[in-house]
């Protein structure tokens, strides 16, 4: 039988928006993997970015504002054979859902996560988001964000994560190869995908991007965790894209005996009676 094509809708976004780089090098990765979209669950939250689920022809969930990590993570428990990718924003991901995302590193569940980080909450007009500069002044923060700048990726890499990279919408086929290698890997995988925002974002521009990122080398040692680590913390004149750190870990299926040789929860079959027995000893 011949695999499916992977099919994108119409969407809501702005000419010019950064997500359109992100939605082209997804496609691509998911058709050059040989999945079929029957088989791809995409979950985002609530966002310009969390739209993403609904422009792809594959199984898609939109949840609550920042709880996109739960419901992937429950999706992947009960079904390992999905691949269950995690598409939402910096203020989705890093803000609201902060304590998933933190909480899920230490799990380890097998799940890839794109965090489209244009520095601000685009859907709600512009106001300054986690990552974004300080002193970058919007249109609620008038006099400049005062705030420290949240660095996802020092933060991914403090908590354990096995797969820290980051990409640029600007370059899709670059950020095509990231995704195919954080989707190959076995457990929780992160990419932050640097994007522009033409609507509410005059600093971080595309000029602006395109002017200091350089792509890391075959000479980067992916399994050195404090190169890592400094790379994470160079985001100014220059600012590097590619896979940061790599380090094999036990996925969160491996960790428990009802979950390891490929069981899978969702085909079980449950007795309703023994159920109801359960849940009146409660009351």
């Amino acid at each position: 039988m011949s695999r499916q094509a992977f099919q994108t809708l119409e969407t809501a976004w702005c000419p010019g928006c950064g997500n359109f780089g992100i939605l082209s090098a997804l496609k691509d990765t998911l058709e050059g993997l040989d999945l079929d979209p029957h088989d791809v669950l995409i979950v985002g939250g609530i966002g310009q970015a969390a739209k993403m689920p609904q422009y792809f022809t594959t199984n898609s969930f939109c949840g609550l504002h920042g709880r996109a990590v739960p419901a992937a993570v429950a999706a992947k428990i009960v079904n390992p054979r999905l691949t269950v990718i995690i598409n939402s924003g910096d203020g989705d991901t890093y803000g609201e859902g902060g304590n998933h995302f933190i909480h899920n590193i230490r799990r380890n569940v097998d799940i890839t996560h794109f965090v489209h980080d244009n520095q601000l909450y685009a859907l709600t007009k512009g106001q300054a988001s986690p990552t974004t500069m300080k002193g970058m002044v919007t249109p609620v923060q008038v006099e400049g964000s005062s705030a420290i700048p949240f660095n996802p990726l020092l933060m991914a890499l403090g908590a354990g994560a096995g797969f820290v990279a980051r990409g640029f919408s600007g370059k899709p086929e670059h950020l095509a190869g990231l995704m195919k290698r954080a989707l190959s890997y076995k457990g929780y995988a992160l990419v932050d995908i640097l994007q522009n925002c033409v609507s509410f974002n005059k600093l971080n521009t595309y000029a602006w991007y395109s002017s200091r990122i350089y792509e890391l080398d075959e000479s980067h040692d992916t399994g050195d965790l404090a190169k890592a680590m400094a790379l994470a913390t160079e985001f100014g004149d220059r600012i590097p894209i590619g896979v940061l750190y790599e380090m094999p870990l036990e996925d969160y299926h491996s960790k428990h005996a009802a979950l390891r040789d490929g069981q899978v929860l969702s085909g079980r079959r449950n007795d309703p009676d023994a159920v109801d027995r359960l849940m009146r000893s409660l009351v």
